[in-house]
This record gives structure tokens, C-alpha cells and sequence, in this order.
């Protein structure tokens, strides 16, 4: 019998006895099985080896020192019920046999060792019975293995089993499997088990199951993952799977289905799904890029949107070869990296695909991804580093505008600037001229000039682009300005083109011949280079109005300066005219304090004589006698020295350059070689009667401004107002008069209207008075009705009031209150006394008395001024030595409003006899009561009877109104 094969191949066997059969059998077991054998003597021995676990069975003899093998087996069974124990007993004997059954022996054989050839057959029984119970002790241990191992799985709290019957129906559940429903799991046995309240809810999930447990009924192994309702929006997801349970025959006695709950699973692997996909969308449009690569440089993975900064598709990426292609050779220091493990922010340079050159910042990690090494994130920051280097750049233009001190300068800055700001070479300002309203090209670029052609003046209407621009105060963009409605030169070669406005200063233009040149960050930069350019515009207006503001209020105080010193020297001026008692002391006081004003080298006064149409020097002070004896003043249209111009025009005359038109006039070379820069003349005029000329010249250039020649036209007056005062004292003091005659024919004289309109004769024989409330004139009325007249009068713009004093029938005497002086008060105010004047419808004649100390020709022209048709028709000397000395006398004693009673009453007839107008009559004209016209009378007459009797007269009290 051969032993190869059996299962006492490498077993561990464990003799106990010391008979002739163990030693055979040992020696058997040694040479035909090469089983391990161990021999022991010993019950203790024997307990120990099986104790240590060393020993697959146990043959033991019957016959032992002081024991039995019956007592051997006892003791292997307390330790352990599993061992196989193999008793050999010398004689066969069913006491024996029954006392080793009892006590769980595995088998007994009858040992004949009789004599070598039954040894040899109980040797030869000993192995087969050995051989059995080892096989038969490992399947019942395999078997056992096999029921705890099910048993650990059936009672598994994380996996749901069942076990079914042969036909599919449920015969046990474990109690994760009853955790599952709500129903006791006892009522359940028996039914199919794809009927379950499990798989309630949905057919399809029942029919799933259903082949499942067929497939396991056919004896094959089975899987399937099914849905088990839990709630509509987050149902359990089991993985069940099913295996055929057979006997040793090869029949099916069950069925195991195991479920495995992998809802949780399910749900990872689902937003293991959802962050691929996400994680795939994020790489393909995030803009950095990532790169692994081997140490050679040889790349592992390549970002799917590695197009986004290099152009290059993933795979063209791996075409270009090594990374040191794409990022250049010498990018870190492979040393620092191992000891740092990262290097970040290394700003390197990068060509695409298009040959555009990328600025990016790369971090570099150490990392273990399958075949990769070294891991590269890529960002591309050739934007933010053109900002950074156009901010740069704004900021060095900024501090260029600092020093900048026009609107030109700042303007030529800007274009400057532009290429390294906005990376466009075509540039140009337009500054606003506020005076034409146009933009003017005030800066631009060789480029600008290229592309688009000379630059025109744009007129700020709306029309062309600049204009609209600046106008709407709207910045435009053009990614190709061919597009645009208002192109006016449809020309030029700039397609890409900005207009922006610089406020109130004018447009700032940028162009590009490429179309779509602007991105939104040189957009921004153009928005920028723009708002500086205006801050500075607007800090070089505001300096030059405040320069300006200085230079004015500088001018304005060198102007109050001079005007105060002009005002004191006038003040002396006025001071002088009101002491001065004759002509000549006005004349020659007025030269000296001039010609005393350091601003004044020289003043002088010339009379107009009408004989020789000159202009005689009569009064000077200052250094320039000679220039007086160098000049010939002929008073013509033609004059140009001041002096002559201002006689014949009447009119100030002022040369602010004496210089000027040198070779032209000859009076300037003898005023220059006096030193006299700047001259002022202005006439001495007072109500319209001319007394002369005065000249002031000046060792500076602009001397006399605006305001000094009003201050000194004004002082004209003043000192012509002096003199007319001078002469109207002389004519009061002198007797000798010339009686003038003139004939007036102006329909303006308000005698002459009045005559002709109300059909009559008037006469005026003195009697004016001058009022606060206007002028007051006597008239005799003759040929026709005082009221008649009066109401003719009152049609009158130039009569304010007329009032009948008097009446006889055919005329009387009519009070005149004018809107306007009267002929008789401008007369006076040159010592001229207007004596009378007779008007009818067809004619008017007026009577001057003109002292002997004032020219006849003075009158007539200030009557000639007057009126517009004068004619003298004869002129008489007289002398009224004690006439005048009375008349004076009393006119300087009476009150104005004594003169104007004494006057109403006189020509009311108050005076005749009979009276023609009673004192009640008369107060009632004046609106006063009767007791103050009795009393303004009576002081009237005591004052001309002093007068008149003892040449005196004594002080009267005031009167009432």
C-alpha cells in the first residue's frame, strides 16, 4: 500500500508507551510517510506536548508504567475534545473497548504482534486507522472552522444576511437584516424572500431580487445592488449578493444572501463623481497652470488649460519636450528646493504659441504623484506687471507734471508717457481755446502724425469725435474707430483709438493701427494717464489765475498807491483852489503841486486862442520850460502832441509810450530827449464853457492808467469849476458890462415851444429861482389867456408845473416850475446875467449882460452849446457901477425863500395900487399862511431900504414858513 498523498504527509504524531508495535510503527511512519514522530513515556509528557499544541494525533498504548492508555486519553480530553486519540490494546477486549469509547477515544485497534508478520499487518491496520482519524479530526475541524466562521459572518452587525430555503424562502434572518424592516422577522419565515417588505415600493426592485435568489437556485453565485425605499429623496442603497449552500451529495440545501447598506458609499462616490467634474471644469478654465514633472524634467501631467497662458494644447505641451523648453534652463536651485521642500514666487519669462512674451510667477514643490517629482503652478502675471510698470511710469509722469508750469508742458508730457503707459504709440492732447472755441493740437506724437495726418483745429460743436468727447464729457473707445458715425477722416490708418476728456482743459487722443488694441486694464491705465493730466491742468490753472490774482491785486496796489498820492496831491489841489483869488494863482498853484508829485516831471495850463487856433502856454512849473519854446501847439484835426489833440477834440488825451511812432510825430523826439515817456492832457471844462488845457507828463512808461485819467479828468473839472467861480466873483464885482443880443431860433428852448403852441408873447425880465424842488421862472404873458397857456405849458415834458400869478384879460404873469436848469442859471454860474428874453410864435430873442472881465465869446458859446441856431445880433458897453453894488447887496442879504415870496408877490401885482393880488392870493400860490408871507415881506423890504438908505442893514430873525 502506497502512502504518498496521505494526509500523514508532514503530520505530527505523538507515540505514548514503549511497546515493540509503537517502535515499529514510528519506524513505519518514519520511512513511508515522513510523518514527524514523537515518543513520550509519560502521561505528564504527553499532556505537555499536547498543551503546547505541537500534535496533529495521539497513538497511545493500552499498557502503560503506573497508568493506562484509557487514562492518557481521560486527560488529553480535559485539555481538548478535537485531538484524535488513536489505543492500541495487546489483546482485543470489548471491556477495553467500551471503557475507551466512554472516555472519547477516536478509534481502537486490537494489537497481534505475535509474530513479524502480524506485527507487520497491525502496523499496516495502525497507519490506515491513523490515517482516518487525522483526516476525519481535520473535516470535522473544517467543518467547525467553517460554522463559526459563518456564524461570525451571520451575526456581522454592519451586513445584513439571510439564509433561505432550497425553494427561496426565508428561513433566518440576522439581526441587521431585521433592523431593516419594521415587521417581526417570525411572521416573515416561510415567505419568497423577493416578497419581503424589503423591497416594498417598487416592482422592479422585487423582480431584481427574484432573479438574483434563481440565479443562486441554479447553484451560481450572485450579485446585484438594488434600491430598498427608505423616503422618495434619499433611498438605501444595498449590495446584495447570493450563494448556493450544498451538502456533500452536491445538493442544495440553502441559500445565504448577504446585504451590504452602501447608501454611504454610494453618496461618495456620487460627490466623488460631482468634485472630478468640478475638479475637471476648474482645471480646464482656471488661468494658473499646473505642471509635473520627473527630476528629468520630462512632464508626468499637464494641466488641461495650459492653453489659457502658453497657447499650447496639453499635448503640444509634451511635444515641446522638457519643461526647461517652456520655462528655461536654470529656473531653481534643485538644492535649496530639497531643503526648502517649496520655492515660491520665482518670476520667470515665457514665450506662447503666438510668440508673445508671458511675465509669470512659479512655485515649485517637491511632491510623490505617481511618476512625478516635482510639481510646477504657474501664474501669469503679465498684466499686473504691465500695470505695476505702467503705475510706474504714471507716477514718474506725475511728478514730470510737478514742475510743469503750462498747459503746453503738461500736454508734450502726456504724449511722451503714453507708449510706456498704454503701450500705443500713436498719442495726442487737444487744449480747449475758450476765446475761439476750438480744440487746438497742442501736443502730439510722431506716430499720431504717421497714421492719422496733420492734426486739425476741431471746432467745439459736437460733431467730430474730440469734440463730442470733450462737449458730452464722455470718454469713447474704439476697437476701430471706421465704425464710428462722427470719424471725420475716413483717411487714417489708427483703428483702435480712445478719446478721453481732460475736463474743462481739453481731449486727450490714443490710437493704434491694430484693431481691438485695448484691453480693459490699458483702459483703465488710459483713464488714469488721463485723470493725472487733468489734476495737473488743473493745479497749473489754479497757479496761474493765483499769479494773476497776485499780479492784479499788485497792479491794484500800486494803482491805490498811486491813486492816494494822487488823491493827496489833489486834496492840496482842492485846499489851493478854495484860498486861490485870482486866475493866475489857480493856474500856477495847479502846475507847482503837480509838477511836486515825483510820478511828475512836468505840468503846464494853455488857453485856445481863437485868432491863431493855438494853444498858449500860460501857467507851468517843472522841468520843460523848453519844451513850451520847442513846440508850435496848432489846434487841428490832425494834432497828435496831447496838448493840441485834447484842445481840438475836448476830449482827455493819454500816451502811455511816448517812445511809439518815434520817426512819425516830431514832438515825441523833443519829449524823449527830456525824458518824458508818458503824457495826460484833459480839458478844463465846466458846463460846457472851456477854460483851458492841462498837460502832466511822466518820466515812466504807463504813468496813467485808467483810473489816474478819470481822478485827473475829474480834477479838470474841479479846477475849470474854480475858475468859472473866479470869474462869476469878478463879474459881480465889476460895473463894466457888455449888453449882448441874440436871436434863437431852437423850437429845444422851452420859451420858444411854449410861445409857438399856445399862439402868444412871452417875456422873461429875470426873476429865476433855483430849489430843491427844481427851477422857478416868471414869464409875461401877452395876446392870449394866463390859463389858457398855463394848460399848453402843462403838455410840456420840460414844464413840471405851470401856475397863473397874475391875469388882465389878454395876459398876466405865469410861474414855470422846469424839469431842467434854466439858460439863466448856467449863465450865472460864469458871471453872465441873463437879462431877458421875448418869444412869439415866429421868433426868440435873448439879453445877456456879459461882465467886462469875461469873453463875449465864452457866452456865445455856451448859448451856442445850448442851442442849436444862435445868431448875435448886436453888442453894447454899460456901465452899472451902483445898480450892481445894490442888486448884489440885497440878493446876498435875502433868504431864498424871502426872494421867492418878495418875487411871486411882485409879479402878482401884490406891489401895484391898486393890488392886483391880495397877500391871502399870494400865500395861497406859495401854500403858506398869510401871517409868514406878511413876514417874509416886511424882512424883504427892511433888508433893500438898509440897503438902499444908509448902505447897511440890521440882522432879521428868522421867519417862519
Amino acid at each position: 500500500m502506497t502512502w504518498s498523498g496521505s494526509v500523514l504527509q508532514s503530520s505530527r504524531l505523538l507515540l505514548v508507551g514503549q511497546a515493540a508495535w509503537l517502535d515499529q510503527f514510528a519506524d513505519r511512519l518514519s520511512s513511508s510517510v515522513d510523518a514527524t514522530v514523537r515518543t513520550v513515556r509519560t502521561t505528564p509528557e504527553a499532556l505537555d506536548a499536547v498543551r503546547r499544541g505541537t500534535v496533529d494525533c495521539v497513538v497511545t498504548a493500552y499498557a502503560l508504567d503506573e497508568t493506562t492508555g484509557v487514562e492518557v486519553l481521560r486527560t488529553i480530553r480535559a485539555e481538548t475534545e478535537t485531538l484524535p486519540v488513536v489505543l492500541g490494546a495487546a489483546s482485543g477486549s470489548d471491556a477495553v473497548a467500551s471503557e475507551a469509547m466512554d472516555a472519547g477515544v477516536t478509534d481502537y485497534v486490537a494489537v497481534d504482534d505475535a509474530s513479524d508478520e502480524a506485527l507487520d499487518d497491525t502496523v499496516t491496520e495502525l497507519l490506515r486507522r491513523t490515517e482516518r482519524a487525522v483526516r476525519s479530526a481535520r473535516r470535522t475541524a473544517t467543518r467547525r472552522d467553517r460554522a463559526r466562521q459563518f456564524e461570525a459572518m451571520f451575526q456581522d452587525v454592519r451586513t445584513a444576511t439571510w439564509v433561505l430555503d432550497a425553494d427561496g424562502a426565508l428561513a433566518r434572518a440576522n439581526r441587521r437584516a431585521r433592523e431593516l424592516v419594521h415587521e417581526e422577522i417570525t411572521s416573515l419565515v416561510g415567505e419568497p424572500f423577493w416578497t419581503l417588505p424589503w423591497w416594498d415600493g417598487d416592482d422592479g426592485i422585487r423582480q431584481d431580487v427574484r432573479r438574483l435568489v434563481e440565479t443562486a437556485l441554479r447553484g451560481t453565485f450572485g450579485n446585484a445592488v438594488v434600491s430598498q425605499p427608505r423616503d422618495a429623496a434619499d433611498p438605501r442603497v444595498i449590495d446584495l449578493s447570493v450563494r448556493p449552500v450544498e451538502n456533500e451529495a452536491g445538493e442544495l440545501v440553502s441559500i445565504v444572501v448577504r446585504g451590504v447598506d452602501i447608501s454611504d458609499r454610494v453618496g461618495l462616490e456620487r460627490e466623488l463623481r460631482r468634485s472630478e467634474e468640478l475638479h475637471r471644469v476648474t482645471l480646464n478654465n482656471m488661468t494658473d497652470t499646473v505642471l509635473i514633472t520627473d527630476e528629468g524634467g520630462e512632464y508626468t501631467y499637464v494641466c488641461p488649460n495650459v492653453h489659457f497662458i502658453f497657447g499650447y494644447t496639453a499635448e503640444e505641451i509634451r511635444e515641446l519636450g522638457t519643461i526647461d523648453e517652456l520655462l528655461g534652463e536654470d529656473l531653481f536651485d534643485r538644492e535649496e528646493l530639497a531643503e526648502e521642500g517649496v520655492l515660491k514666487n520665482i518670476e520667470c519669462t515665457a514665450t506662447d504659441k503666438a510668440g508673445r512674451e508671458h511675465t509669470l510667477l512659479v512655485n515649485v514643490r517637491e511632491v510623490s504623484i505617481q511618476d512625478g517629482r516635482l510639481l510646477y503652478s504657474c501664474r501669469d502675471i503679465t498684466t499686473r506687471k504691465q500695470r505695476e510698470d505702467a503705475l510706474a511710469t504714471l507716477q514718474e509722469t506725475a511728478r514730470e507734471f510737478l514742475y510743469a508750469g503750462t498747459h503746453q508742458e503738461i500736454a508734450q508730457h502726456v504724449v511722451d508717457s503714453t507708449p510706456d503707459v498704454l503701450d500705443v504709440d500713436a498719442s495726442a492732447v487737444y487744449l480747449f481755446d475758450a476765446d475761439a472755441n476750438d480744440l487746438q493740437p497742442a501736443a502730439y506724437s510722431p506716430a499720431m502724425t504717421e497714421l492719422n495726418g496733420p492734426l486739425p483745429t476741431v471746432h467745439v460743436d459736437g460733431t467730430a469725435l474730440p469734440s463730442h468727447s470733450f462737449v458730452e464729457d464722455e470718454p469713447l473707445f474704439f476697437a476701430d474707430v471706421h465704425e464710428a458715425d462722427r470719424l471725420e477722416n475716413r483717411a487714417t490708418d489708427l483703428r483702435s483709438t480712445a478719446y478721453i476728456p481732460l475736463g474743462d482743459h481739453g481731449v486727450f487722443v490714443a490710437g493704434s493701427e491694430q484693431v481691438d488694441a485695448f484691453s480693459q486694464v490699458t483702459r483703465e491705465l488710459a483713464d488714469l494717464l488721463a485723470a493725472t493730466a487733468e489734476a495737473a491742468l488743473d493745479r497749473v490753472s489754479r497757479e496761474s489765475r493765483l499769479r494773476e490774482q497776485e499780479r492784479t491785486l499788485q497792479e491794484q496796489n500800486d494803482q491805490l498807491t498811486a491813486l492816494n498820492r494822487t488823491n493827496e496831491t489833489i486834496r492840496e489841489i482842492d485846499h489851493a483852489l478854495v484860498q486861490a483869488e485870482t486866475r493866475e494863482e489857480i493856474d500856477h498853484t495847479v502846475c507847482e503841486l503837480l509838477a511836486d508829485d515825483d510820478r511828475f516831471s512836468f505840468a503846464w495850463i494853455g488857453t485856445v486862442d481863437q485868432a491863431t487856433e493855438t494853444v498858449d502856454p500860460r501857467a507851468w512849473a517843472g522841468d520843460g520850460r523848453g519844451y513850451l519854446d520847442s513846440q508850435s501847439f496848432d489846434v487841428t484835426e490832425s494834432a497828435t502832441e496831447p496838448a493840441a489833440r485834447t484842445a481840438a477834440t475836448g476830449e482827455a488825451t493819454m500816451i502811455s509810450n511816448v517812445a511809439e511812432g518815434l520817426r512819425d510825430e516830431p514832438w515825441r523826439k523833443e519829449a524823449l530827449v527830456r525824458d518824458y515817456l508818458s503824457a495826460l492832457s484833459i480839458p478844463l471844462r465846466y458846463n460846457e464853457i472851456t477854460h483851458g488845457v492841462l498837460t502832466v507828463y511822466a518820466e515812466t512808461r504807463d504813468a496813467f492808467d485808467d483810473t489816474a485819467q478819470a481822478v485827473l479828468v475829474e480834477l479838470g473839472e474841479t479846477i475849470a469849476s474854480a475858475l468859472s467861480a473866479i470869474e462869476r466873483k469878478n463879474a459881480l464885482l465889476t460895473t463894466s458890462m457888455t449888453r449882448v443880443e441874440l436871436a434863437v431860433d431852437d423850437p429845444s428852448f422851452v420859451l420858444s415851444r411854449l410861445a409857438r403852441d399856445a399862439e402868444c408873447t412871452l417875456s422873461y425880465h429875470g426873476g429865476v429861482q433855483q430849489t430843491a424842488e427844481g427851477s422857478y421862472v416868471f414869464v409875461t404873458v401877452d395876446d392870449a389867456s394866463v390859463e389858457s397857456v398855463a394848460d399848453v405849458a402843462a403838455e410840456l415834458i420840460a414844464v413840471d408845473d405851470a401856475r397863473p400869478i397874475s391875469a388882465d384879460g389878454s395876459g398876466g404873469v405865469l410861474r414855470l416850475k422846469l424839469a431842467e436848469p434854466f439858460l439863466a442859471l448856467e449863465l450865472a454860474d460864469h458871471g453872465a446875467v441873463f437879462r431877458e428874453a421875448t418869444a412869439d410864435p415866429s421868433a426868440t430873442t435873448l439879453v445877456v449882460d456879459v461882465p467886462g472881465s469875461i469873453d463875449v465869446r465864452t457866452v456865445t458859446q455856451l448859448v451856442g452849446g445850448a442851442f442849436s441856431d444862435v445868431e448875435l445880433r448886436s453888442k453894447q458897453s454899460i456901465d452899472q457901477a451902483s445898480e450892481r453894488t445894490l442888486y448884489a447887496q440885497v440878493l446876498d442879504e435875502l433868504t431864498d425863500r424871502q426872494l421867492e415870496v418878495v418875487q411871486t408877490a411882485y409879479y402878482s401885482g401884490y406891489f401895484e395900487s391898486p393890488r392886483d393880488s391880495t397877500g391871502e392870493d399870494v400865500a395861497a400860490t406859495l401854500d403858506i399862511s398869510p401871517p409868514a408871507f406878511y413876514q417874509h415881506v416886511r424882512a424883504a423890504q427892511r433888508k433893500l431900504f438898509a440897503a438902499l438908505f444908509d448902505g447897511s442893514h440890521h440882522p432879521v430873525a428868522a421867519l417862519p414858513e
